[in-house]
């Protein structure tokens, strides 16, 4: 198996990084956010990327989400977990739960968030955004750690970087939604177009502004309790990704098949190569 691991806020890096294979990755949309990391748990490859860049230096507006999605795609990868932090957005999700989300509502406003832009289109399906077959993995072995996690749950994707106004606060929790972060989008999206399995680890950190015994959110504050998920979070990519034995969910395997509206002899032989490493199978067949 081969599986990706992108770190957001607190998650930089690996474990003994030196003994890692470094990969530098430049792609038709350009460089990932950082080089990428090859290292091996139990019998599958295990790919890390940050999302922010070492250091963080990337803000969520100025991450090249489809080069990493591409890269990851390009290196074999068919699994994604991603690691963000969030704010919740419900009384019952505590600063320090980890909830693992099955739907997203996407709120940026100036991100790319397809590949199918140039001369070619395709429409996936987004009504399952997640893998259910990984999500369920991750929360079994949450089960395993003793690791408080909520399973199910909507992500609000807002496009940052600054944290939100307690009016837009309040509007996204009568959408009823749980968490709320600044990446997950158009992350999950590329993924589904490359056809790559992504789940989320959504590491709460604070109660956004809405709470009435929390109005700020601090970044001090997020720090604090984000080193402690972060501790948690290394927990369960570990046993995770050592006892890792899944096939794909049909939906996310196949979910090119028929959403290429584009006739294939009509499109550019530049675009065609642009996207080689998302369509090959469906240039072949």
């Amino acid at each position: 198996m081969k599986i990706a691991i992108i770190g957001g806020s607190g998650l930089y890096d690996i474990d003994n990084p030196s003994e890692a294979e470094e990969q530098n990755i430049v792609t038709p949309w350009g460089e990932t956010s950082s080089s990428i990391l090859k290292t091996v748990s139990g019998e599958n490859e295990i790919f890390f990327l940050s999302r922010h860049g070492r250091g963080h230096l990337l803000s969520p507006s100025e991450i090249n989400y489809r080069a990493n999605i591409y890269a990851l795609k390009f290196l074999g990868v068919d699994w994604i977990i991603s690691v963000s932090a969030v704010g919740s957005l419900k009384e019952e999700i505590p600063p320090g739960m980890i909830v693992i989300p099955d739907q997203f509502i996407d709120f940026t406003k100036q991100r790319k968030s397809t590949f199918f832009d140039e001369g070619i289109v395709a429409h996936v399906s987004m009504a399952k955004p997640i893998s259910e077959k990984l999500s369920a993995h991750l929360s079994e072995t949450c089960d395993v750690l003793g690791i408080n996690h909520k399973m199910g749950g909507t992500y609000v994707c807002i496009e940052g970087p600054q944290f939100s106004s307690l009016a837009e606060s309040n509007f996204y929790r009568s959408l009823n939604a749980d968490v709320i972060g600044m990446t997950n989008m158009p992350e999950a999206k590329l993924a589904r177009e490359a056809e790559i399995c992504y789940s989320t680890l959504a590491l709460s950190t604070d109660y956004d502004c809405w709470h009435p015994d929390h109005e700020n959110v601090s970044v001090d504050q997020v720090i604090e309790t984000m080193n402690v998920n972060i501790e948690n979070a290394k927990q369960i990519l570990k046993s995770a990704t050592d006892d890792f034995d899944l096939e794909k969910d049909s939906y996310i395997d196949n979910a090119l098949k028929g959403s290429i509206i584009s006739s294939l002899d009509s499109i550019q032989e530049d675009s065609l190569e642009k996207l080689s490493a998302i369509i090959r199978k469906y240039l072949l067949s």
